[in-house]
């Protein structure tokens, strides 16, 4: 029994040392082993071997995860922050809520320059928000998501270097103003939005009005240049019309001038000609109408008889006495 003892506490023993000797380590995680106490070295992804008794994995303690975790992962990870109050520059009080990523790239420095990494960052992310939103005003903070990321990880890069942290990326998930500067801001858009409308529609009915007097403008000029053309074709037809009856006017003159022979007697015909014309032309209205004859109608009338003899003299043929019509005789003078 003794013996079988000794055995048994033998294998205990040996199994104790080889799990104290042998040490697995994840892909992406390392391990840092301490001899008495001291970092002596790194140890890497997959089977390691340590001296029981003398070497140990170093355990860290930090917020959100396992107490005594020896293993430190080296892939990127997040944190999401809860919502935190902030302060705006005009003195609006909001919450603000956050992710942040960060990856370990000197496991020794996050181990041994800071006690707990998590909380660390956590931390200095709080008061990087505090100080990056205080400089901005609330429509500022609303507005420039993108530069209060870039301003907070530009903080943390720089605070977290030493920690052997390399902060990729930070991002802002919610602003959430109070309920009473909400609705504030809610009735503001809306005014600022009926606001755009009544100018673009005002700016609508400018360009409307400058649009339609411009089409008017052009009408009108269009409608002077045609009444202009008009007039003028309108003047050339007459003037032409003029012309072509002057022209044959003067054939006519020219012919009587040539069949009579006188121009004394042609002037007297072409006088005369126009005097019955005119004499005609009052004679078609139906109004009564007096005629006041000049002294020269007796000798224009007398020219009549002149024009007889002149289209007798020029070969008309000359009546024979049986066409001849018999004179008219002379009334009788009256007995004294």
């Amino acid at each position: 029994m003794f013996g079988l003892a000794f055995f048994i506490f033998l294998a205990v023993a040996l199994l104790v040392v080889a799990a104290k000797t042998i040490k697995i380590v994840p892909q992406s995680s390392v391990l840092l082993i301490e001899r008495f106490g001291k970092f002596h070295r790194v140890a890497q992804s997959g089977m390691n071997i340590i001296v029981p008794f003398f070497e140990s994995a170093r355990s860290v303690y930090w917020t959100n995860t396992r107490p005594g975790l020896t293993s430190i992962d080296l892939r990127e990870q997040f944190i999401d922050l809860p919502a935190q109050s902030v302060i705006t520059r005009d003195n609006v009080m909001i919450n603000v809520d956050s992710v942040i990523y960060w990856q370990v790239t000197d496991p020794m420095k996050a181990a041994y320059e800071i006690a707990d990494l998590v909380g660390g960052v956590v931390q200095l992310t709080f008061t990087g928000m505090r100080s990056v939103i205080g400089k901005l005003d609330l429509d500022h903070t609303l507005s420039s998501r993108d530069q209060i990321n870039s301003e907070l990880r530009l903080i943390l890069d720089e605070a977290t270097d030493k920690w052997g942290v390399k902060v990729t990326r930070i991002d802002v998930k919610n602003i959430t103003p109070p309920e009473d500067v909400r609705i504030t801001m809610e009735k503001q858009m809306t005014a600022e939005r009926n606001k755009r409308a009544l100018i673009l529609q005002a700016e609508g009915e400018r360009q409307a009005a400058i649009t339609r007097a411009e089409g008017e403008k052009q009408a009108s000029i269009t409608r002077s240049e045609g009444e202009k053309e008009s007039a003028i074709l309108q003047a050339e037809g007459a003037a032409q019309a003029r012309f072509r009856s002057s022209q044959a006017e003067a054939q006519a003159i020219a012919q009587i001038a040539q069949t009579i022979g006188d121009p004394q007697q042609t002037a007297q015909y072409l006088i005369t000609a126009r005097y019955i014309e005119s004499l005609r032309d009052m004679a078609r209205t139906q109004n009564s109408k007096v005629i006041f004859m000049p002294m020269e109608t007796s000798s224009m009338l007398s020219s009549i008889g002149a024009i007889k003899e002149v289209f007798a003299e020029t070969g008309e043929k000359k009546e024979t006495p049986q066409q001849q019509q018999p004179q008219p005789r002379q009334p009788r003078e009256l007995k004294q």
